[in-house]
């Protein structure tokens, strides 16, 4: 088969790249998935009770990049959504980023009060602090209170998720949810938020319609790579698989998801429930909350950590430490060297967590820098 471009992966870097060659230069797109549908991790469906599930987990749209609010929006109108999370502390729920709400609902008033005016005072009102400079900085009654909020809200937490300590991570994984000193119980403040209306399969469909994109699912490009004739090829998938692990295996951690109806139209307040202590699974999600389907029925799902095996289970999480990061800039060396012909992006190709906005905005900043050109 002859092609102007292979792409492996449609997901939303996959699916943005291949949307852009085949409406703004006109070439011809194949692109190349090993699961059965579009979309990766995004993807969305019907379950078997007719309610409108994420099978890998709660995707909620946040971003504050008007160039990629704006470019999805040609492929979808949005519904309206402010996420928000709770974490389970005593056997009580509270917001999650940990602020003054949840303070108040923990403490007595007078010394929630109290607490209240100290954080302010120290840190100013509507900041964001990570718990590790809390912890670094606080004395006194907030030392005690940055101590509380990270036994109860991360360490096990984080200890359930990454098998790690925080302190053996990036500081950006601790950053990504800090103590907020606000009573904003959304857990994100960018300017857009929301959802594709119909669905994220809708606007992948909307996206991937072109005449220029064919679409082929259900197949490893390793074993159709010689049957393909293109000028050039971009690779999503892990880096280290690409390069059949010459430097070695990069980790990642991956995640299983139970799913369970129940005859109610609505299991828990939120749409997340994050449970730190209790059970083997990290969180609760509950899409009705999400999506604004009506229903008399609900479908939950439990979310499980695990450690990725290749071949077992799917790589999710890239590991932020120094040692991972080394090894991957050993890949990315491979990679400088076959840039001409294979171009390599997205959040297993550039072993970085990236939110689904940051890979779109990594999706066109290629596209603009170094294919258009």
């Amino acid at each position: 088969m002859k092609t102007d471009w292979l792409i492996i992966g449609a997901g939303f870097t996959g699916a943005t790249l291949a949307e852009r060659i085949a409406s703004q230069l006109g070439q011809k797109v194949l692109i190349v998935d090993k699961r059965d549908h579009i979309g990766g991790n995004s993807y969305d469906c019907y379950d078997e009770h007719g309610i409108l599930i994420h099978k890998y987990g709660s995707h909620t749209f946040h971003t504050n990049s008007s160039m990629v609010w704006n470019y999805l929006s040609q492929f979808t109108s949005w519904r309206p959504y402010f996420h928000e999370v709770r974490v389970v502390i005593d056997g009580k729920k509270v917001p999650v980023p940990f602020n003054l709400n949840s303070i108040y609902a923990l403490f007595p008033p007078k010394y929630a009060e109290k607490l209240e005016a100290l954080l302010i005072d120290h840190f100013g009102y509507g900041v964001k602090v990570p718990i590790l400079k809390l912890r670094e900085s606080a004395s006194g009654e907030l030392s005690d209170l940055a101590d509380f909020i990270y036994q109860n809200v991360f360490y096990k937490y984080t200890l359930k998720h990454w098998e790690l300590d925080p302190e053996q991570l990036a500081p950006s994984v601790t950053a990504r949810v800090p103590v907020y000193i606000s009573r904003d119980n959304r857990y994100f403040q960018d300017t857009y938020q929301g959802l594709p209306k119909h669905g994220y399969t809708p606007m992948f469909n909307k996206m991937l319609k072109h005449p220029n994109i064919k679409v082929l699912l259900n197949t490893d490009y390793q074993e159709i790579i010689q049957e393909i004739d293109c000028k050039r090829m971009v690779y999503t998938g892990p880096i280290d698989e690409y390069f059949n692990y010459m430097h070695g295996q990069l980790p990642y951690r991956s995640m299983r998801f139970e799913f369970d109806t129940l005859d109610t139209e609505y299991h828990q307040e939120v749409g997340t429930v994050n449970y730190p202590h209790e059970y083997d699974y990290t969180r609760v999600l509950e899409q009705k909350h999400l999506t604004g389907q009506q229903s008399p029925k609900t479908t939950i799902s439990y979310v499980y950590p695990e450690t990725y095996t290749i071949g077992k289970n799917e790589p999710y999480y890239p590991i932020p430490r120094d040692e991972n990061k080394e090894r991957y800039r050993l890949y990315q060396a491979e990679a400088d060297k076959i840039k001409d012909k294979v171009l390599f992006a997205g959040r297993l190709a550039d072993y970085k967590y990236y939110n689904m906005d940051q890979a779109v905005a990594r999706a066109l900043t290629l596209f603009h820098n170094e294919i258009h050109k």
